[in-house]
């Protein structure tokens, strides 16, 4: 929004939620920075964050001081996402979007807006829910919808996070170091994120379109070998599990600190993402694990003997491998196979990769890996010893 436009008192107030006589207390006492009595969307937007602060129990001494040193400047960029459409109530959006409400609930508590907090949808809202609506028409289950919706809103979820994260980092933080006064920093954080949120939508479809053929071939792939084999069950995927971590990270992180440890791991997990196999797809990240998935334990398997390797120095990446049926949802995967390729890793010493015998039967004639069996070894969970094999590089 350009730095000179000018709004009432009145307008001011609606937008900060406040009456315009607390408005201008907080200005003459400077609590909310106004030049010569004239309001800007910058100014009533930082009366908005003062206001959500009081509400959290902060004083007015403390949010003046927090205004002076920049830290609410940020607020003026949540205006230009704000939804100021007219609004309509769950039943009459009901018939429009062609859901019941029952359903639209469920999709709004999906995305993390429970209906006891959402008792009317905006007219966005409502254009949002009839897209659904309509791939509910073409033939989509509910349930599958509301997976679908879920991985979409858990994704986003943390895109935005970080968006703002990263800004508040990269720009907000140099800002306030640079000494900018809270009303330049309110309208310039304002202005870049209006430039820059635009972006955003040619970059979700250009990656959705990308990711969406790439899983396209994989599904056909793993129809035409059988990946999703005949003994598994509707909602079941047969395919290769790799958990790999790095051994004694705990005492690592104790004794070089989270500094050293954040930048280890971010290399581990970056020299996981840029040596993978074009098949393989990372699912996830918690911590210092990675959890990767393959139709192909061969390739699987050989990436892990050579990502290891890589390694020389501590803390050392370890590996364990599964191959069986496990339950896909929500963009993840679940089941008793799962856990079992968690607990083969927990076996696994540092530099090492352990396979169960549904690998080792796959990749028993691969001419680059050769397999050393340990024996049956109990494992937490599962009443009946597993079969473990330490695989490396044939000599």
């Amino acid at each position: 929004m350009p730095s000179d436009e000018r709004i009432s008192l009145n307008e001011a107030a609606r937008r900060a939620g406040v009456s315009p006589a607390t408005l201008t207390r907080w200005a003459d006492e400077k609590i909310v920075p106004v030049r010569k009595g004239r309001w800007t969307p910058a100014a009533a937007a930082q009366a908005r964050i003062v206001a959500r602060m009081r509400e959290r129990g902060h004083s007015l001494d403390e949010l003046k001081e927090a205004g002076k040193e920049g830290k609410l400047s940020f607020g003026m960029a949540e205006d230009i996402f704000a939804d100021t459409s007219e609004t309509v109530d769950l039943e009459t959006a009901a018939e429009e979007i062609g859901l019941s409400v029952e359903v639209i609930e469920r999709v709004m508590t999906v995305m993390g807006t429970p209906v006891d907090r959402e008792q009317s949808l905006s007219a966005r809202d409502v254009e949002a829910l009839k897209r659904m609506g309509e791939v509910a028409e073409a033939g989509l289950p509910v349930e599958a919808l509301l997976q679908l919706t879920r991985v979409y809103a858990q994704t986003v979820r943390r895109i935005a996070d970080a968006e703002v994260r990263l800004f508040h980092l990269f720009v907000h933080e140099p800002m306030i170091r640079d000494g900018l006064s809270e009303i330049e920093m309110a309208e310039e954080l304002g202005d870049l994120a209006r430039r820059t949120s635009p972006t955003a939508v040619p970059l979700f479809e250009y990656l959705h379109d990308r990711y969406l053929r790439y899983f396209l071939e994989q599904d056909v792939i793993g129809h035409m070998e059988s990946d999703f084999g005949g003994d598994t069950n509707l909602d079941q995927v047969r395919t290769t599990l790799c958990f790999i971590d790095l051994t004694g990270f705990t005492r690592f992180t104790e004794q070089e600190g989270d500094a050293t440890a954040f930048s280890v791991v971010e290399q581990f997990t970056e020299t996981v993402e840029a040596t993978l196999p074009p098949e393989a797809n990372i699912v996830k990240t918690i911590g210092d694990e990675v959890m990767v998935v393959s139709p192909d334990p061969g390739s699987l398997a050989e990436w892990a003997v050579g990502f290891l390797a890589l390694f020389t120095d501590r803390p050392k990446p370890r590996a364990g491998i599964h191959h069986g049926a496990v339950v896909f949802r929500d963009g993840d995967y679940y089941g008793s196979q799962v856990n079992l390729a968690h607990r083969v890793v927990n076996r696994a010493l540092g530099g090492e990769v352990l396979i169960t015998d549904a690998v080792a039967a796959a990749i028993e004639d691969h001419p680059d890996l050769e397999t050393d069996p340990i024996g049956a070894v109990d494992l937490k969970g599962f009443p009946v010893p597993t079969p473990l094999f330490v695989i490396r590089a044939r000599s």
